[in-house]
């Protein structure tokens, strides 16, 4: 069947696209959509033309399959000012997503309308590109400049209701979208042909002083990252010299950045998040149906979880000591639920009707319906079996159970368990309701169902889920580990610990190593430190600095004293008293301090997280390289321009 097929209906033509999954432009979409147009010019019975999309979404995108191989005509550019030259006006109808080419073919149209569900957006900041095709110049002359802008430097898909309130759109529609395209085509049919946007002036461009500003803060967000800003320079170079020079300037700029390692770090991790969970042995195993969530505790991590689930459009119930806690955990619930409100993410009905499925108790046996129960209490072994004692007699055998630890042996909680192999391991991460990052844990006797459901819920939890094995620490968590106690070599060896951090921030996490200790709490890691404290081999070096903050009550920014002090504002301050510390620790353990660079700083943490990768890999707690990149990037700040630390030895 042919990718792009040519109907008629009456004086109006139907231009369809059905390339599944997303309907790419590929080769035989650009060749069919030139040969529609060829037709609709020379047929003086059609006065219009309807751009539609079959399946679930209009363009998605580029094929990304053909990067890297000699461009074959028509290529997109061309196709798009074909469509701008056709002699009748041609409307895109859009639904689902209208992204990168996508969006560039609609902006070629004369007029666009779309359902009232679609998102449009130019994407490709986010593969190390820019629009290669005419965004940078023909979006800024259809809206305003600094909304284009904002669009294409942060990659954000919009709203149609957001595209339609910026003059992206000329229509948006509730009802049936080709009947509606239809509608409008009819409407436009006597109407001056639109100017085309290569040849409109662009809508308030900026002033040099305000360009300035746009260029300062896109710099800061990007954080290293070179598309952003060379998506600005593109899209004021088509403003001040002209459309024809723009576009030669786009197409270079393009093809530079297709050829760069940064956007060949972003292809690696876009294609290895959607490939990570894909686990050939789950291959035809049906998920269980689930609806009812359970969730023990209802501190921070047990919130979030029951936010994530509720949001998902499940029932969830959450389990506390006693209605003290109950109450303090839908309280929380219901702030993270009011901060999707306020930032219009759900509307006032769905978080009446989410909250409304959300209920509180003291009592396991409310979790008797309960087809899923994640578990999210103190990171105390004792205190995981009684919680899964009780859940192996109060939940259905078939309930899938799910421990939120960080740390500690899932298998050894699965051993108590009645029927062990619906025992798993979900690590969220915090806060559990916006991070993306899900590691699935497998435990030794867990089966493909249960991992087939687990895998089912984090998808719908729009979560990006790695599969992983038992060890300490799973993957992440286990590779922090061990860059952290070279970090901490680096203090006693004549490091500073904002030293440290300055360099994690100059290669591009969004905070140092020491700063995000502070955030999280200085008193997590030291219980997990006290914790493995009898099974440290003792000829293995350790710094004690941590446990010396935390043992004079500096548990980080919660209480104003941590690795750094935080003024009334939670700023956080270089600490003389720790800088003093360190240095005192050093003198009394007679080592000789030397100072680091930034680059000698990182290549000791990067050398520290490939050593412990490849220990991972090794040992088969990871399935491939590609996991432990999908990790470090999602759950650990780590720069997602440079791909990963296993991608970086590639």
């Amino acid at each position: 069947m042919s990718t792009v097929t040519l109907t008629f209906e009456n004086a109006i033509a139907f231009i369809t696209i059905n390339n599944p999954p997303i309907n790419a432009t590929s080769h035989s979409v650009r060749a069919g959509l030139v040969d529609a147009l060829v037709q609709i010019d020379v047929n003086d019975d059609i006065r219009a033309a309807i751009l539609i999309c079959d399946g679930k979404t209009f363009i998605a995108g580029a094929d990304v399959s053909e990067f890297g191989q000699p461009p074959k005509a028509p290529i997109l550019p061309d196709v798009i000012k074909r469509l701008e030259a056709t002699t009748k006006p041609i409307i895109a109808a859009i639904h689902g997503h209208a992204l990168g080419g996508g969006l560039e073919v609609a902006l070629g149209c004369h007029y666009r309308i779309a359902d009232n569900k679609a998102k449009l957006g130019l994407p490709e900041v986010n593969l190390g590109l820019i629009p290669g095709a005419g965004g940078t110049i023909r979006l800024p002359r259809l809206i305003r400049v600094t909304e284009a802008v904002a669009m294409i430097t942060s990659g954000k898909p919009i709203s149609s209701t957001k595209a339609n309130e910026i003059g992206l759109l000329d229509a948006i529609t509730h009802g049936a979208l080709r009947d509606a395209a239809r509608d409008f085509a009819q409407t436009v049919l006597d109407r001056e042909m639109p100017k085309p946007l290569l040849l409109r002036d662009p809508v308030t461009p900026p002033s040099t002083a305000d360009w300035n500003d746009i260029t300062a803060a896109t710099k800061k967000k990007a954080r290293g990252q070179t598309a952003p800003l060379v998506a600005i320079s593109a899209i004021r170079t088509g403003i001040e010299q002209g459309s024809d020079t723009g576009l030669s300037h786009e197409r270079e700029k393009f093809v530079e950045l297709r050829d760069s390692d940064q956007s060949k770090a972003l292809r690696h991790i876009f294609f290895a998040e959607r490939s990570v969970a894909k686990l050939p042995e789950l291959r035809g195993i049906e998920p269980n149906p689930l609806k009812q969530i359970g969730v023990i505790g209802g501190g921070i991590m047990g919130a979030g979880i029951a936010t994530a689930s509720l949001l998902a459009g499940y029932n969830v119930t959450i389990i506390e000591r006693d209605e003290d806690a109950c109450a303090n955990g839908r309280a929380t619930v219901e702030k993270h639920l009011s901060g999707s409100l306020k930032r219009g993410l759900i509307n006032q009905d769905r978080f009446d009707a989410r909250m409304a499925t959300l209920s509180t108790s003291t009592d396991y046996a409310a979790l008797a319906n309960a087809d899923l129960v994640v578990e999210a209490v103190f990171e105390d072994m004792a205190v995981k079996h009684e919680v899964f004692d009780k859940l192996s007699r109060h939940c259905r055998p078939d309930a899938v159970l799910a421990s939120n630890t960080s740390y500690l042996d899932i298998n050894e909680i699965a051993a108590n368990c009645v029927n062990p192999n619906r025992v798993i391991g979900l690590h969220f991460f915090s806060p559990a309701h916006i991070m993306k990052l899900l590691e699935v844990v497998r435990t030794d006797k867990a089966d493909a169902k249960s991992l087939a459901t687990a895998f089912s819920f984090a998808h719908a939890l729009g979560k990006i889920a790695v599969p992983c094995g038992v060890c300490d620490g799973f993957i992440g968590n286990r590779i922090m580990s061990a860059y952290r106690k070279h970090c901490e070599y680096m203090l006693e060896d004549g490091a500073l610990p904002h030293q440290i951090d300055a360099a994690m921030v100059e290669f591009g996490f969004p905070m140092g190593l020491f700063a995000m200790q502070d955030m999280a709490g200085l008193e997590i890691s030291w219980a997990t430190r006290k914790r493995l404290a009898p099974f440290r081999d003792p000829s293995e070096r350790y710094v004690a600095l941590g446990d010396y903050l935390c043992e004079t009550g500096r548990f980080g920014k919660k209480n104003g004293l941590g690795w750094y002090r935080y003024d009334e504002n939670g700023k956080a301050q270089p600490d003389p008293e720790v800088d003093a510390l360190v240095i005192a620790e050093s003198e009394k353990k007679g080592i000789t301090r030397c100072d680091f660079t930034h680059t000698e700083i990182m290549d000791v943490i990067l050398g520290a997280m490939r050593d412990e990768g490849d220990k991972i890999l090794a040992e088969g707690i990871a399935n491939n390289a590609d996991a432990i990149d999908v990790v470090m990037i999602n759950g650990y700040g780590y720069p997602r321009h440079k791909g990963g630390p296993m991608f970086m030895t590639t």
